[in-house]
């Protein structure tokens, strides 16, 4: 369970990630409206392409938080048709998404940049407002009768050109200019119009689900002290794609005002958005940049979970002693702390301090039932005790609360062969290269596991495992399977 040391850049990503969802969408574009149906396929796709493109969060703690804000927000939306589904990319800008479809994308830079959890509902809300109002199907249909390659050269130009250095710039500029920009650049960017919609509609979310109105326009004004301290190139995405904030700030607030007094009085939710920005500040931003905000914090003003904090950034910056010296001051100040005794029981675990590190997580477990992160080590540490039946039913557990996490299903494969359950061992090591994209080991453990199938519970259970491949991979590793 750890997240992806490097990643694309985001324009790249996104842009391969549309070239692959509009190509074998070229019925609506070419010949009629997008359907709600057509919408959920492209979402799908999208979804599928983007995780393969860019670093996602695994640490349920994380993800399971952002899930939470998100699926309260949804609560307020109208019946939709589809699941409104979350995930949190590892990228630094303060940004989120929506794709037709349901798919929301909140980068973990937004997290760190915004003050609470209304305002990180906020910009949920406003993206989600996109999505329930159409705004991207109803720019598609506009573009029907332009041609998806014409579609693909706009979106290449305008990618390229928000990317990185003159080379790039010129680049991007090339493309564009030989792909019917100016009928295209509609296509793009939302409009003003659709920008005070989706505030409108929004802003609604935000009051029906409980949050302060006035996390809405705080936040935009939070772009906007941003930009002045970032130029050309640099500005987050979320400004350069959201129009005209100042605006929008002006109107957010008059409709504020006409609120009634206990709406706009309602105390903003600070402590486990505070808890959750430490996780992705410590683990998920720079570690010297982490480091360096730990210690220009006053003293006095430092939290328990900042010393574990500053702990996990010293550890990644490979000053050991250091970082046990905060684990030790987080633990005789928040030794009572779940999220503490997890953090502090991975770094002894890394260690290599087995004994150190069980209590530790097992207190957290204990504490935090659903913690899959402190199950995971857990199950680790009785593994290296050769404690197989344990660590098999914990890691197991880990499973069904992160199913698709890679490293869970690698370590669970080793502690399955280690154990002297080949078949599964297999099974669980094509389902760890199934979800990290790795198609050759994918199609070498499936090999594995399709010759040692041999009672009717293992077919069925290869039958799944065959049926997650070709849905990931659109049948790709079953073109490649050999001949019995």
């Amino acid at each position: 369970m750890h997240t992806l040391p490097r990643f694309l850049p985001f324009a790249a990503s996104l842009l391969a990630a549309l070239i692959l969802v509009l190509a074998p969408c070229r019925a609506w574009a070419l010949f009629g409206s997008m359907t709600v149906a057509d919408e959920i396929e492209m979402g799908k796709k999208f979804d599928n392409t983007i995780r393969a493109q860019m670093p996602f969060v695994d640490d349920p703690e994380i993800v399971s938080y952002v899930k939470g804000v998100v699926d309260r927000v949804a609560t307020a939306l109208p019946p939709q048709p589809w699941t409104i589904q979350s995930g949190v990319v590892v990228h630094g800008s303060m940004n989120a998404f929506a794709v037709p479809g349901g798919y929301i994308y909140i980068f973990t830079g937004l997290i760190l940049n915004v003050d609470n959890e209304d305002e990180l509902a906020a910009v949920i809300g406003h993206e989600l407002a996109h999505v329930t109002e159409r705004h991207v199907a109803k720019r598609m249909d506009q573009m029907r009768f332009i041609s998806i390659a014409s579609i693909a050269g706009m979106v290449a130009g305008a990618l390229l050109g928000a990317g990185g250095g003159q080379t790039t710039n010129s680049l991007g500029q090339a493309v564009a200019k030989g792909s019917m920009a100016a009928a295209q650049s509609a296509f793009l960017m939302y409009t003003r119009e659709n920008e005070r919609e989706a505030d409108q509609v929004g802003i609604n979310y935000l009051v029906k689900s409980g949050y302060n109105p006035d996390a809405m326009p705080q936040t935009f004004e939070l772009m906007n002290k941003r930009r002045w301290f970032m130029s050309g190139d640099n500005i987050p995405s979320y400004l350069s794609t959201h129009p005209g904030l100042d605006e929008r700030i002006g109107y957010l607030r008059d409709r504020i005002r006409r609120m009634p007094a206990e709406t706009v009085a309602r105390e903003f939710s600070r402590d486990k958005f505070q808890r959750i920005q430490t996780l992705v500040r410590a683990r998920l931003s720079g570690a010297d940049t982490a480091l360096a905000y730990y210690n220009n914090k006053p003293k006095t003003e430092m939290l328990c979970l900042d010393h574990a904090g500053k702990g996990i950034a010293l550890e990644r910056l490979k000053r050991v002693s250091q970082a046990e010296q905060e684990f030790e001051i987080a633990l005789a100040c928040g030794g009572n702390d779940p999220l503490v005794l997890r953090e502090a029981g991975i770094f002894y675990f890394n260690k290599g301090d087995f004994a150190k590190a069980g209590p530790y997580l097992q207190k957290a477990a204990i504490m935090n039932p659903r913690d899959a992160m402190s199950m995971f080590f857990t199950a680790r540490l009785m593994a290296e005790r050769k404690d197989f039946k344990s660590a098999i039913s914990t890691m197991e557990r880990v499973v069904r609360e992160v199913p698709e996490d890679s490293e869970v299903r690698y370590h669970l494969g080793r502690i399955l062969g280690e154990s002297g359950n080949i078949f599964e061992a297999h099974l669980q090591l094509t389902y760890s290269a199934l979800y990290g994209r790795d198609k050759k080991n994918t199609n070498f453990h499936l090999e594995r596991t399709r010759s040692l199938a041999a009672t009717p519970a293992q077919k069925k259970l290869l039958a799944e495992l065959q049926k997650a491949i070709d849905e990931r991979f659109e049948s790709g590793v079953q073109a490649e399977k050999r001949s019995p």
